[in-house]
């Protein structure tokens, strides 16, 4: 192992590899060294040796296994993340187990997680993810956005709109309730913390929420959820009828789609195509949802990389519908938000502990008469 001393390429990421495993130090060596961009600068084989590297050699990002010696990777990740070092990307199984404490990480503020095997294995198709999620992390400023995700004390806020919403309604119309597609991909399962809680029991919507994680992490992703929502979260089941106060997580691995078969009620229906980068997808969940709503749509898209949902939040807006973006100053990853504003779909662009106010409100608030593109005029939240 070169000596960081002695290393002659400082303007490449610098990643922190920590795991006791010496077959994982050496795939994820292969996939990292692949790009000329980014170097491996020390390995560290147990959650102690972790902290000490890190806080001596300070990398761009440490990726970090779940299970270590000495000192586990959760307690390594609790105390880089507290004394702020770098950001954390997790290894972590595809197992129930695993999974239940990988969302313990990313609530205690990791970046993203790795599943293995399933990154790992296919390494043709996986690496340049892998890669891509490395250098959005060395890039996110993960830190000063977890800061300004705290809720200011409500006499400091003070949240303003370009233009108003419409008049109250005396209740939305067609379905007798409205529906919130809510997307998020990476720093998701903690940005949501930042919504969900704050939505009141008596939401008249259902809400749907498509966040990417591999299928055996979405039921301890609801457990965490159901522990501090006033709503209750289910997991979606295909046949399930569609109703208000409730939260519906996509499973994994499908994409969730809604049916109107009888003109009355709304069912669920998961599917695995079309085929798609993300299963399940939030472009085709948004898109399904503004089908069966039209006007009665709301559209969330919040943290993550790429532009899924960013297409379908233009579609929402063209209906009639609300479309909310998260702003930069919160948004781990600004990507998926970024490209809905720059295509025009975003309506309302604020930091993720003002979304719930939002969307609070045009549950509240008739469909709006369409007279023209609103994204290109989106309205901003101001202090």
């Amino acid at each position: 192992m070169r000596k960081p001393d002695m290393l002659e390429n400082r303007n490449k990421i610098q990643i922190l590899i920590c795991d006791d495993s010496a077959f994982l130090r050496v795939m994820m060596r292969r996939i990292i060294e692949s790009d000329p961009g980014i170097d491996v600068i020390d390995i560290a084989r147990n959650g102690e040796e972790a902290i000490e590297k890190a806080i001596r050699l300070k990398p761009d990002v440490i990726i970090l296994d779940l299970h270590m010696p000495v000192v586990d990777g959760l307690t390594a990740l609790k105390d880089i993340v507290r004394l702020e070092i770098a950001p954390v990307i997790m290894l972590s199984a595809a197992t129930k187990e695993d999974a239940r404490a990988t969302m313990e990480a990313m609530e205690a503020g990791a970046f993203d997680f790795i599943a293995i095997p399933d990154e790992i294995k296919s390494m043709d198709v996986q690496s340049a993810a892998i890669i891509e999620k490395l250098k959005q992390a060395a890039a996110s400023n993960i830190y000063g956005k977890l800061q300004k995700s705290q809720q200011p004390k409500k006499e400091n806020v003070k949240v303003s709109f370009l233009s108003s919403f419409p008049p109250k309604s005396s209740g939305p119309g067609g379905k007798g309730f409205k529906a919130v597609a809510l997307g998020l991909s990476t720093g998701g399962p903690r940005s949501i913390f930042k919504v969900l809680p704050h939505l009141p029991p008596d939401l008249n919507a259902a809400v749907i929420v498509v966040q990417h994680m591999p299928a055996v992490f979405t039921t301890p992703f609801i457990q965490r959820l159901n522990r501090k929502t006033a709503v209750e979260c289910i997991e979606s089941e295909p046949g399930m009828k569609l109703e208000p106060k409730k939260i519906y997580i996509a499973r994994g691995g499908y994409h969730l789609k809604l049916i109107n078969p009888s003109n009355n009620d709304i069912l669920i229906r998961q599917s695995k195509a079309p085929q798609h980068l993300f299963m399940p997808s939030v472009d085709i969940t948004m898109n399904s949802v503004c089908d069966i709503f039209g006007p009665d749509t709301i559209g969330v898209l919040m943290t993550g990389m790429g532009c899924d949902g960013a297409e379908a939040m233009v579609r929402i807006s063209d209906a009639g519908g609300t479309t909310i973006a998260e702003s930069e100053e919160t948004a781990i990853v600004f990507g998926m938000p970024g490209e809905a504003i720059k295509r025009g779909g975003a309506q309302h662009v604020v930091p993720n502990w003002a979304i719930a106010d939002v969307i609070i409100k045009a549950v509240e608030t008739q469909p709006r008469s369409y007279t023209g593109n609103p994204g290109h005029n989106p309205q901003r939240y101001a202090n």
